[in-house]
């Protein structure tokens, strides 16, 4: 399915898990592909080498995307490798479990700076090349917590929660460009985690599925997001959870 073919990515958090699963899956329906990790070069490099075996277009570029002088040289840098950027997949994040108690303010921003700030940051460089392409799509990649709460991750369910207003407000405004914005939700995925320790929530049962997500579920659903049939879909929080959250 090459129905991306001429089409340039940007997949921010894609060194790993869910970011790398939808960088291959964009590169696979023909997109050329910009890699984005804030430090590990090692890994961004080994998917981008994995498009490349594959007989697909990658670069990496490393950025903080909370920081707006990073993330701007970020889509400048995809531009510059490519071209043109027609997509723009705002992935990256930190998922730290804090008790409220002990969150302070250093590590409330740490959190709201890369989800949120960073998806505004990224979207806003990323504006002008989106609306040159003609069709241009934002894809944000929230998380059920923001729809069911969860202990310990208040910041980070705050920070989910706002790129739902984020995904609808932007649908709104960039409508007129032809430029469609969703958010794709995904629930219990089987990603690799920090010292392999699994989030708090994770541990409350799987849903009616009775299994966990993979990475490539959930980049499949991104895919189709991005591609040419789905047009008339924006606005939309589409949740991939195996039942977890039904709303």
């Amino acid at each position: 399915m090459n129905n991306l073919s001429g089409r340039v990515a940007l997949v921010t958090g894609s060194g790993r898990n869910i970011g790398r699963a939808i960088a291959l899956k964009l590169a696979g329906a023909g997109a050329a592909v910009m890699v984005s990790a804030r430090a590990s070069a090692a890994e961004a490099e080994a998917v981008a080498a994995e498009i490349r075996n594959g007989g697909g277009r990658a670069a990496v570029k490393l950025a903080d995307v909370a920081d707006p002088a990073s993330a701007a040289a970020l889509i400048a840098a995809t531009v510059e490798a490519f071209g043109r950027l027609d997509i723009l997949v705002n992935n990256a994040a930190v998922r730290r479990e804090v008790d409220f108690a002990s969150l302070d303010y250093r590590e409330w921003r740490d959190i709201i700076g890369t989800i949120l700030d960073g998806a505004y940051l990224c979207s806003h460089a990323a504006l002008p090349h989106l609306i040159a392409s003609g069709g241009g799509a934002i894809v944000n990649v929230g998380g059920v917590s923001a729809f069911t709460g969860s202990s310990g991750r208040a910041h980070v369910v705050a920070a989910k929660a706002g790129l739902s207003g984020l995904t609808r407000a932007l649908a709104h405004d960039l409508a007129p460009h032809g430029i469609t914005v969703n958010c794709v939700v995904p629930g219990r995925i089987d990603t690799a985690r920090a010292a392999g320790r699994q989030p708090a929530h994770h541990t409350t049962g799987d849903g009616p599925l009775g299994r966990r997500g993979t990475p490539q579920e959930v980049a499949a659903l991104v895919r189709f997001l991005c591609g040419p049939d789905a047009r008339y879909i924006t606005g939309q929080n589409i949740h991939a959870n195996g039942g977890v959250f039904m709303g």
